[in-house]
């Protein structure tokens, strides 16, 4: 259940000096009066606006009352990109550019996400004499992140070096560009690479977590840099290292006063152990888990609320490693003929439950027919989940016309795969779905391999990644 809570976008890696937005459109049809007044804003002008233009835009639209929406979000990132490329366009045709000038075209260019250009112009504004050193610094940082991604791994392991000479080293900077290093490391399946930068990362994003002007964002960050050092232990096979990766968590969780970072530790334990074949110890963890947040926590609701997630989540950990339970009281099953799910061995088999009236359950659908187009010839069989809930539309009705209901939305949504119609709940609640949507995925052996409730991004992703695993299983 990677990064349930990381946030959208990280703009950039260090950006200081903010200034008041002009509003500017870049989208918008160029005045001669327009131009003028651009070619007169210097490369720190043109930076400044640029880089808080989507902070801008975001609390016009809150004093507007204008509703977010991730279509909202991508549009006006996209246009800070564009504004910002624009600026870069214009500072980099400008004659006799020097010192400074080269370090705001960099992060205009990073801002934008041209890499290319922005490595190109720090490398100019650190060639420069005596370029100033905070400057310099974040530049050094921006291009170890660039190297990273382009693995170029030489070349970012020696300007981290370069960098870590020269004071000041901010913390913030070092954990970013630690943490950038280990996912390119853990990419390339380099796993002891990656662990030091990972294990780096750690450490200084929780150093700097007190500092953040952010609860959220930090929290984000150290979610991110404790995850990456378990995952990345967990990859190379080494349990007791990966284990003591979600002990830090939840110290840090603890530290911090995180119910949520510390749910988040205790799940990703009790699943890991139930993966690693150590079920009756997961089992354990969870009870214990139980107790211990009443004493780790002194605020009561954190407390209630670490009890309360790992509770609901108790029929699905008894679950995981189990052999699939069959259906009972279906009542119909279409467009296919009924099955067994022990028929269904040797194929993975998804089982989405879902309901008409869960918005979160009709915008997985894209995934869920992207998934059926691309694996079912591997062997994916996905099954929609659904029961009758005495109504459709808006109004109540019988069983027989809220099946003519399904059969209707099921061809009115395209969605090539099965429905399964219960009468009653009794399917859900023997697999934890009582809350929906529920995502099951059972291996090719029949064996639940994982079961998770809820939608996001994040999940959708992680959910691809199980049915890419379970398949490559023979």
């Amino acid at each position: 259940m990677r990064k349930l809570f990381i946030s959208l976008l990280f703009l950039s890696l260090s950006i200081n000096g903010f200034a008041q937005s002009r509003r500017v459109n870049p989208n918008a049809p160029s005045t001669n009066t327009a131009t003028m007044a651009t070619n007169e804003l210097t490369a720190k002008q043109m930076f400044d606006e640029a880089n808080i233009y989507a902070k801008n835009k975001f609390a016009d639209f809150e004093r507007q009352k204008v509703p977010f929406s991730d279509s909202l979000y991508k549009q006006t990132v996209l246009e800070q990109k564009q504004l910002a490329a624009k600026y870069a366009a214009i500072v980099s045709t400008r004659q006799n550019i020097a010192g400074e000038d080269f370090y705001y075209l960099g992060m205009l260019n990073w801002l934008a996400e041209n890499t290319d250009n922005a490595a190109e112009a720090f490398q100019k504004f650190l060639a420069a004499d005596n370029p100033e050193i905070q400057k310099a610094q974040t530049a050094r940082s921006i291009n170890v992140v660039i190297a990273a991604r382009r693995k170029n791994f030489d070349e970012a392991e020696k300007i981290l070096a370069e960098y870590l000479k020269i004071e000041p080293v901010k913390l913030s900077e070092r954990a970013k560009i630690e943490s950038e290093l280990a996912k390119s490391y853990q990419a390339e399946n380099n796993f002891a690479k990656a662990a030091p930068h990972a294990e780096e990362a750690f450490r200084a994003t929780k150093t700097v977590f007190k500092d953040s002007s952010s609860r959220a964002k930090a929290l984000d960050q150290l979610l991110d840099a404790g995850m990456t050092v378990f995952d990345i232990y967990k990859a190379n096979g080494k349990q007791t290292e990966a284990e003591n990766a979600l002990k830090d968590l939840l110290q840090a969780a603890v530290l911090f006063e995180s119910s949520n970072l510390y749910y988040y530790a205790v799940n990703e334990n009790i699943e890991y152990l139930i993966e690693t074949n150590r079920k009756p110890l997961a089992l354990q963890l969870y009870s214990s888990a139980l107790a211990q947040a009443t004493k780790d926590f002194t605020v009561k609701a954190l407390q209630e609320d670490v009890v309360r997630r790992l509770k609901k989540r108790e029929k699905q950990y008894r679950l995981l490693s189990e052999t699939a339970p069959e259906f009972t009281n279906i009542d119909s099953w279409f467009p296919g003929q009924p099955q067994t799910l022990a028929s269904l061995r040797g194929k993975v088999v998804l089982l989405d439950f879902w309901a008409t009236w869960c918005r979160p359950c009709l915008d997985a659908f894209p995934s869920l027919i992207e998934w059926h187009q691309t694996f079912q010839e591997d062997g994916l069989e996905i099954l929609g989940v659904t029961r009758y809930f005495g109504e459709a539309e808006g109004f109540r009705v019988d069983n027989a016309t809220e099946k003519e209901f399904l059969q209707r939305f099921r061809k009115a949504q395209r969605l090539p795969y099965d429905f399964v119609v219960t009468n009653d709940n009794t399917n859900q609640i023997i697999y934890g779905a009582t809350n929906i949507p529920t995502t099951v995925v059972i291996d090719r052996k029949g064996v639940v391999r994982y079961v998770e409730t809820g939608a996001s991004a994040s999940r959708e992703e992680e959910i691809k990644e199980m049915i890419i695993k379970l398949l490559a299983e023979k």
